[in-house]
């Protein structure tokens, strides 16, 4: 079995807002970061590689110590503080971009941006360097309470804004809040995706499903301690043991009132 550590981040700011505050890192932490990564032998991919890898695509390989660094929502900070950190270390990632957040998205806006966000010339730019674009639906919803019709919506209008603005295709996306469901999965394969990322919090392996793949969350308080162990493998479970709870408690919570929507006709 083959595993690699899929790394979340969101906003990389010294001054997040109380709303990305909980998910942010500070620029100096990803920098301290992408360095203990390249000293130590890791292989950055991007998502769209690491898939085109576990499946030998075109007789690809993976390297020894493969890693995915991935990055939610689409922050402006992106932009003015990671990506220049990975194009000095030559290290590609996984933008997923919420389309109906971008900050030029005119008549597509939708949902409520949690901070300032990319536009759309400055993800054409990052894609430019090697950043893949991947989707993260149009208004950030919980895609496991939406009706159908809607679910639908925000997964095919993300991806066709997607491929229009930046120009190239999209293939792989990550769920909002890492919430999903068989029925989520089954309309993110019809949409035309052929990989996509929740949370877990558990290292990758190429035996889990390609429609829920885990990832590592990292924020402020991953301590240099903590993302070392995480990404080497090394007591990954008992590092992430609180987000584990209560991500399973989520998921009750979660069927729990979809069944209730569905009992009442809400669905």
């Amino acid at each position: 079995m083959t595993r690699v550590p899929i790394l979340m981040y969101h906003s990389v700011t010294d001054k997040p807002n109380e709303e990305t505050k909980p998910h942010s890192v500070r620029p100096s932490d990803l920098a301290d970061q992408i360095a203990y990564l390249k000293e130590s032998g890791f292989t950055p991919l991007t998502l769209g590689d690491l898939i085109a890898s576990f499946n030998k695509n075109n007789g690809r390989i993976l390297p020894a110590k493969p890693i995915v660094l991935t990055f939610d929502d689409g922050y402006a900070d992106f932009h003015s503080q990671a990506l220049p950190l990975l194009e000095r270390y030559a290290f590609p990632a996984t933008v997923f971009l919420t389309s109906g957040w971008v900050s030029d998205a005119g008549k597509d806006a939708a949902g409520k941006p949690l901070d300032d966000m990319l536009s759309w010339t400055q993800a054409r730019e990052a894609a430019q360097t090697g950043i893949e674009i991947g989707g993260h639906s149009h208004s950030h919803p919980q895609l496991d309470q939406l009706r159908s019709e809607e679910l639908r919506q925000e997964l095919r209008r993300n991806k066709a804004l997607l491929e229009d603005k930046i120009g190239t295709p999209v293939a792989t996306m990550a769920y909002p809040f890492g919430y999903s469901s068989a029925r989520v999965r089954r309309e993110v394969r019809k949409a035309g995706y052929f990989a996509a990322c929740a949370v877990a919090n558990s290292i990758a392996a190429d035996k889990h499903d390609m429609l829920a793949i885990p990832r590592l969350t990292i924020s402020t308080s991953t301590t240099t301690t903590m993302f070392r162990r995480a990404v080497e493998g090394t007591g990954v479970p008992l590092i992430y043991l609180r987000e584990r709870i209560l991500t399973k408690g989520y998921a009750v919570v979660r069927r729990t009132r979809y069944g209730l929507q569905r009992v009442r006709g809400h669905v």
